[in-house]
């Protein structure tokens, strides 16, 4: 018994050692792609600044034309939603975590009475939705780890085509905002219309100082200096450079969600290879205990039948009549 037993924890520690060395790589793999993809959202940042400095020149220029484009919407009736989650697994709760504030997201449109259309990145969102009974209006895969700015025109193609024939008034995207290596959160925001920049500036100066500005005194540093000449007008412009920066905006969230992908699939394969290495102690001492459970029980054998074997001679010899003859 104690050796059958034997053989299965020898069998099961041995097939723990071989995941441990998949977790180990596979950690390994993820912790080399955080650094590159840090470099991605840091290269595409400046052209992102860029364009929103581009589309807030524009916009001021022609406030009326840039009245459905930029802002936010007083009422929306119909919206689209694009959620951007993983191809593979094995990342935590990188994935769950979007999915339950996408589900959260729609469940407030329902409740609402908004129509909502879905569209989704990443694979993993397919089987998710439906499952649960949810439409998909239309799925990309293929792009969650190293996405290109082809990857970001295709989804922004879909997206924006709605929002351009009037057919929703709002684009909200769900994503993972990638903040630094021990810190990403889900964000839920709005893609379309465009966000005024000078919101954006407003609240991450207010956040890094520590204090609530107004917009007016925020807008003041963050609008552009001097006279602008538009040519062609500032609505035909406009027009055009808002479907760019909504192509840059997915890009880069589409970035940032590829390195929080890596950077929780990094966590989780450390988190696996430690637990293997639990593992692997725990059976070692169960199967050692055994192991010396089964030694002391065949010594206990051995010394019981020596025993018994003295103890049969000596009977033996005890009841011998020895007779001398001259």
């Amino acid at each position: 018994m104690a050796g059958g037993q034997e053989r299965v924890l020898r069998r099961r520690i041995k097939s723990i050692q071989s995941t441990k060395k998949i977790t180990k790589a596979m950690e390994l793999i993820a912790a080399s792609q955080i650094v590159r993809a840090q470099g991605r959202i840091a290269a595409a940042r400046p052209y992102q600044q860029g364009m929103n400095r581009i589309v807030l020149e524009t916009a001021l220029g022609d406030p009326v034309a840039a009245g459905r484009l930029l802002g936010t919407p007083e009422q929306v009736q119909r919206v689209a939603v694009l959620s951007v989650v993983a191809d593979r697994g094995l990342c935590g709760g990188y994935n769950t975590f979007v999915f339950r504030a996408t589900e959260k997201l729609l469940a407030g449109f329902d409740a609402d009475g908004v129509e909502w259309r879905l569209f989704t990145v990443g694979k993993k969102a397919q089987g998710y939705f439906r499952y649960r009974g949810q439409d998909v209006e239309q799925s990309f895969t293929g792009m969650s780890e190293r996405p290109t700015f082809t990857d970001a025109r295709s989804v922004a193609a879909a997206v924006l085509t709605p929002f351009v024939n009037g057919e929703v008034d709002q684009v909200m995207i769900v994503t993972t905002r990638f903040l630094s290596a021990g810190s990403q959160k889900v964000e839920v925001r709005q893609l379309l219309p465009l966000i005024d920049p000078r919101e954006t500036t407003a609240d991450d100066d207010g956040a890094a100082a520590g204090t609530t500005t107004t917009p007016a005194t925020a807008a003041e540093p963050s609008g552009p200096k001097g006279y602008t000449e538009f040519e062609p007008d500032a609505a035909i412009l406009l027009e055009t450079l808002a479907p760019r920066a909504a192509e840059t905006e997915i890009f880069g969230a589409l970035l940032e969600a590829s390195a929080a992908e890596v950077t929780a699939r990094q966590r989780a394969m450390a988190a696996a290879t430690d637990n293997a290495g639990e593992l692997i102690k725990k059976y070692s001492r169960i199967m050692n205990r055994a192991r010396q459970d089964s030694i002391t029980t065949e010594i206990m054998e051995i010394v019981g039948g020596a025993e018994a074997l003295r103890a049969g001679n000596d009977d033996d010899t005890g009841g011998l009549i020895i007779e001398t003859r001259v």
